[in-house]
């Protein structure tokens, strides 16, 4: 049994409380010593990754932004970007091509949205990525998104080629994905190691593409998808998404994102916080200053609360106001007018930018012009191996339809892993380019009429809400303008070769004076019609001009 005892130092020999002092003295510092030792090895295990932190050159970035935003014209602050003005070349060209292209070609399955998908089991869409990611190349931690940037090669990627293609088209301008969500930027990149310049093709794709592009005569724009990087991964501790060391690829691992709903990107969309919205700022400015976009596309991942937000309560604004600001006083100068914002839903004031539908159109003319972007496919944006292609002739409909609406379009093509455009996107594109050749006069440096058309077919006007449109028949008429001329394009060819334009009837308030002729575009056959208060009714050849969508010239 323990006794416990007091220590009388004063009872030990004065030799013996030296000794005794001196050990202690020695345990003591031997203590300390250790404790130091051990000092470094806690800092270093609490002090967060490299890649978690912001880039070093973030900050000097920012510094020249808010420079260049302060020498004007344009200031910060929405009243003053509502006194922008559209460029006419960009109302003019009516028709442009977006590109997605990125590692998510690589494994070519259900949508560009592999990435994403393949961390979350559950379908999307009728597909399971991750169960096919698991079965086809092993578990997430193992094989993750960014062991398909290797396999990345785009060994037959030629610019000038694909250029030639958009032209052949009859494409005005072309827009590349220059960074989709899933943070793998197509170019060199100051603020991440992933990019297509150091990794995968070890090509600065955007800067290949701008000058291929422009030599053929067109205007060049870039796409920004980086701020639903935010929260597309999906993340779980099995995964490698999780280890902050890649935090430069798929973004930091935030907590939220590990919550077993963080699928739900709806409901669960925090606002992105200040690190993320600098480095988010940072990197669209480089692409003004590395390759002066002629266009700077926006998804919808500048507004977290998505449809919700309006311009007035986004938690992006003030952001979103410093890169509108920064890209319109550096195309100032340009004598073809400013670069051309296209935004989503409310991240915008109306006046101070573009809207852009995804997958949907307008009910009747939107005076302030707009845009259109779908895609040739159906199924994804970017290339797989089971895609469900659109018709030119569906296409074309939809380009005429927008056009009559004051609206342009964008159309998308996703090219192979190894750099080549799939024959079925070929052909869709230079099937609209013959029709073009043919017709484009009543789109090309066109305008909206008094009225958009007539007929009884709607459209969809939701966002991604093409899928219910309904084939147009032949009482689908649209209306262009150019000065004097009114051209009027039937989508369908009629069964009797008889088509009558009721809103041009005799004293009709859209055109109550006199016809002079009526010609059908691609033939210099003659053509007998007759006017009276039902409508213009014409005979049309018995042989089309072309495979699509015919068009009326009318002239006072």
């Amino acid at each position: 049994m323990y006794r416990k005892t007091k220590l009388n130092l004063t009872a030990l020999p004065s030799r013996c409380i030296v000794c005794w002092a001196t050990g202690v003295g020695f345990f003591l510092v031997g203590v300390g010593f250790f404790l130091v030792a051990l000092l470094p090895v806690a800092l270093v295990a609490e002090e967060p990754h490299q890649a978690t932190r912001p880039h070093p050159q973030v900050e000097s970035s920012l510094a020249k932004i808010q420079s260049t935003v302060a020498k004007g014209p344009f200031k910060a602050e929405w009243s003053s970007l509502e006194n922008y003005e559209i460029p006419q070349w960009y109302k003019n060209a009516k028709f442009g091509i977006f590109i997605h292209w990125g590692a998510y070609s690589v494994p070519a399955f259900g949508s560009e949205w592999y990435p994403r998908q393949m961390y979350i089991d559950a379908e999307r869409r009728g597909d399971n990525f991750f169960q096919h990611h698991l079965e086809t190349y092993g578990p997430q931690k193992s094989f993750g998104y960014k062991d398909f940037i290797p396999q990345f090669k785009a060994e037959h990627f030629d610019a000038s080629s694909w250029a030639k293609l958009f032209k052949e088209a009859g494409a005005r301008y072309v827009i590349p994905v220059a960074e989709h969500h899933d943070g793998f930027p197509m170019y060199d990149c100051t603020f991440t190691r992933w990019d297509a310049s150091e990794m995968g093709p070890k090509r600065d794709v955007i800067a290949e593409l701008s000058k291929a592009v422009r030599q053929e005569g067109l205007k060049f724009g870039v796409s920004s998808h980086r701020a639903f990087n935010w929260v597309f991964y999906v993340r779980d501790a099995s995964f490698d998404n999780a280890d902050p060391q890649y935090a430069d690829l798929y973004g930091r691992p935030m907590p939220f994102l590990f919550n077993e709903d963080a699928a739900d990107y709806q409901k669960n969309f925090p606002p992105q916080d200040q690190q993320f919205k600098d480095d988010w700022l940072a990197r669209s400015c480089e692409l003004i200053d590395k390759y002066q976009p002629d266009v700077f596309w926006f998804d919808f991942g500048i507004t977290p609360r998505l449809e919700g937000d309006t311009y007035a309560k986004n938690p992006f604004a003030d952001h979103l106001k410093q890169f509108a600001a920064y890209y319109y006083n550096q195309t100032s100068p340009n004598p073809e007018g400013l670069g051309v914002i296209n935004y989503k839903w409310g991240a915008f004031p109306e006046k101070a930018a573009v809207l852009d539908k995804e997958r949907s159109k307008m009910a009747e003319i939107r005076k302030p012009f707009w845009q259109t972007d779908t895609a040739v496919s159906s199924s994804s944006w970017g290339y797989t191996n089971n895609q469900r292609y659109k018709t030119p002739d569906r296409l074309i409909d939809d380009l005429v339809d927008i056009v009559s609406k004051n609206g342009c379009l964008l159309l998308n093509i996703g090219p192979r892993s190894d750099g080549t455009i799939p024959e079925e996107d070929q052909a869709i594109l230079k099937a609209i380019g013959g029709w073009l050749k043919i017709n484009g006069e009543a789109i090309y440096d066109t305008t909206y009429w008094k009225t958009f058309g007539e007929g009884p077919t709607a459209v969809s006007t939701g966002h991604i809400s093409e899928a219910k449109d309904q084939p147009f028949v032949a009482e689908d008429l649209r209306f262009t303008a150019r000065g004097e001329i009114l051209y009027v394009t039937g989508l369908k060819w009629p069964s009797d070769n008889r088509v009558t334009v009721t809103s041009l009837a005799k004293d009709a308030e859209f055109f109550p004076g006199r016809i002079d002729s009526v010609s059908l575009l691609g033939t210099d056959q003659k053509l007998d019609w007759t006017r009276d208060e039902q409508g213009l009714t014409v005979q049309l050849p018995s042989e089309k001009p072309s495979e699509f969508a015919y068009v009326l010239k009318v002239t006072k």
